[in-house]
This record gives structure tokens, C-alpha cells and sequence, in this order.
């Protein structure tokens, strides 16, 4: 195998809504909630001297779960007025941004407005913010890639644990009406709210009302066992709850039963990644396939840049392979 040279950068230092200062280079922000824990901060300069982004560099912004929505418009507004500020990620904030930033963009772009989020922000000639949607568009690359041709002719459904940003982009990619019979035959969707589950149904009926859809509201990780032990084999089950990640824990519990050759799809890829050791456990003895959250995550953040610097990137075949390995590499 080729050696892999990785630029060696330190990252610059984690931003908060009270430590905002200006850009003095290129800079693509990143918002989330310990984003100096992130493999982007050692993949970018790698993908930034791999795609010639110049003297660019990412630096993180942190924002915990459930902060004041005044914490999230001040960030935007920061982006907004940073001249060297040329965009922004957006990981576990992206209908926080959506819903108490929204009149602070210039444009939403179709998918943003449906799904009532934005993952990514581009700066305009005039200055002028555009909002992004790309988790359906990433999470689509990445099912391609998880899930094998034909896997739903066998009649395996598809449960998605959360109706968050990342669980209604995965519900439009699993059910939207171009895919024609490659769509599972039910999707279940958990969450404990139920007005994220209403948010999410409706998503669903607009683009995909053929596939039957059951929401279930669950107060506790027993309840969730139960919605799995009910489904067919060979089903997609998907933590898209952010536990295991942005906060501790799985949204099932250790001795949960996964379906019978199900393949088990943790959007995470660091954090304790309690829902992916459960599913690991169960390889052997229920033909359980585990996946983390690391495809998706190469796919999230190409796709951003792609956005940003207003740059083609390959989403497959070997320009792709080049990419992810670089990303392996420094992570």
C-alpha cells in the first residue's frame, strides 16, 4: 500500500459563543457540540492540500445541547460579518440554526426548507448567508454504500431510533417516491418527542406516502426493545439519536435483540458507541452486521466542502477511495 503523507497542523483553538474573534485566513467554521474531539480537525488539512484550497483552514465552534437560541444567532451573525469566514458546518445544531437563525439567511435551499434545518452555510458574492440541507444527500451516498442492491425485495423493513435532523434526512432518503420498489417494507421511526415525530411524518407523507410509516413515542430504552424485537429480519436499524456521542448512553439497552441479520447503523463514529458495541456483540450469534457513522461522515463533510469552496468532489471510484484514505490516515 502507498504511504499516506498527512500534513501536520495543530488545530486552532475551539471557539464559544463568548470567544468569537474574526478570521485571519480562509476559514471554514464548524459547529457542534466538542468539535475539538472531531477527526476533521486532523482530515482537513489533508483534503485542503489534496484539493488545493489554498492557506484554508477549519476551526471549530462549540455549542452544547439545548443552548439559548440567542447563543445560536450569534454565531450565524459571526459568520455573517467575518470577512474571512467563508462558511460553516453544522453538526448537532442544524434545526437550532434552522428555526432561530432562519431570518438571517438570504436563501434556503429547497431541501432546508422541507426538512426545516441547515447543516451547511455558504457565503454569497454580496455577502449574503445561504442554507444547505446535505445530511439527506450524505446519508443517501452512505446508504448506497451500508445497504446492498436488492436488500428490500427480501421484505426487510427499516427502523430509524430518532426523528432529530439526522432521522428525518434518513427518513426522505429511505422513502422518497424516484426509488421506485428499493425502499424498505415499513419504516418504523422512535423518538420521545412527539412533536419531532409529527415534523418527521409529515416529511414522510410529502415525499414518500406509499411506505408504511409507524411513529412510535418511547420514554425509555425497554420500550425501544420492544419496537426491535417486533421487526422482520434482515431490517435496517439506525442510531440516529446522537447518544453515544453528543451525550452518553444508546437509546437500547446492552441485552437488546437486534433482528435477525439486521444491519446495525450507528451514525456515530467516536463517543462511547454503546448501540454499535451492543450490535457487534450480536455478529455471530444473529448474523447482525454493525456499521459506524465513519462513510457518512467522509460523505457529510465532502459534501460541505464542496459547498463552500464551490468545488466538484467525487462521491465514488477511486478520487473518492483517495479522499477517504487520506481521512483514515489522519484520523
Amino acid at each position: 500500500m502507498t504511504a499516506i503523507d498527512v500534513p501536520a497542523a495543530a488545530p486552532l483553538p475551539v471557539l464559544t459563543p463568548d470567544t468569537l474573534v474574526p478570521a485571519e485566513q480562509p476559514t471554514i467554521y464548524f459547529l457542534g457540540v466538542s468539535t475539538g474531539s472531531s477527526s476533521i480537525q486532523r482530515v482537513f488539512p489533508s483534503w485542503a492540500a489534496e484539493l488545493g484550497l489554498g492557506d484554508a483552514v477549519l476551526r471549530g465552534i462549540d455549542l452544547p445541547v439545548g443552548a439559548p437560541a440567542d447563543h445560536t444567532r450569534r454565531i450565524v451573525e459571526f459568520l455573517r460579518d467575518d470577512a474571512l469566514g467563508v462558511g460553516m458546518q453544522i453538526t448537532s445544531h442544524k434545526i437550532g440554526v434552522g428555526t432561530a437563525a432562519r431570518d438571517l439567511f438570504t436563501h434556503l435551499r429547497p431541501l432546508a426548507t422541507l426538512m426545516g434545518e441547515v447543516s451547511c452555510v455558504t457565503k454569497d458574492e454580496d455577502g449574503g448567508l445561504t442554507g444547505f440541507a446535505k445530511d439527506p444527500v450524505a446519508g443517501a451516498l452512505a446508504l448506497d454504500a451500508i445497504v446492498p442492491t436488492g436488500h428490500w425485495s427480501t421484505g426487510a423493513g427499516a427502523v430509524v431510533l430518532g426523528a432529530g435532523g439526522a432521522g428525518t434526512a434518513l427518513t426522505w432518503c429511505l422513502v422518497r417516491r424516484e426509488l421506485g420498489e428499493d425502499r424498505p417494507g415499513t419504516l418504523v421511526v422512535t423518538d420521545r418527542s412527539a412533536e419531532r415525530l409529527e415534523h418527521l411524518a409529515a416529511i414522510a407523507r410529502e415525499v414518500g406516502p406509499d411506505v408504511p410509516l409507524e411513529l412510535v413515542q418511547v420514554a425509555s430504552a425497554d420500550e425501544t426493545d420492544a419496537v426491535l424485537a417486533a421487526q422482520p429480519a434482515g431490517s435496517l436499524v439506525v442510531n440516529a439519536t446522537g447518544l453515544g456521542k453528543d451525550l452518553p448512553g444508546s437509546p437500547i439497552g446492552e441485552d437488546a435483540l437486534l433482528p435477525q441479520d439486521a444491519i446495525a447503523w450507528d451514525l456515530n463514529y467516536r463517543g462511547d458507541l454503546r448501540f454499535l458495541e451492543t450490535a457487534i456483540r450480536q455478529e455471530g450469534s444473529r448474523g447482525v452486521r454493525a456499521e459506524d457513522g465513519w462513510t457518512y461522515f467522509v460523505h457529510g463533510w465532502l459534501q460541505a466542502v464542496k459547498e463552500v469552496f464551490r468545488i466538484d468532489v467525487p462521491t465514488s471510484g477511486p478520487d473518492f477511495d483517495r479522499l477517504s484514505d487520506l481521512a483514515r490516515a489522519a484520523r
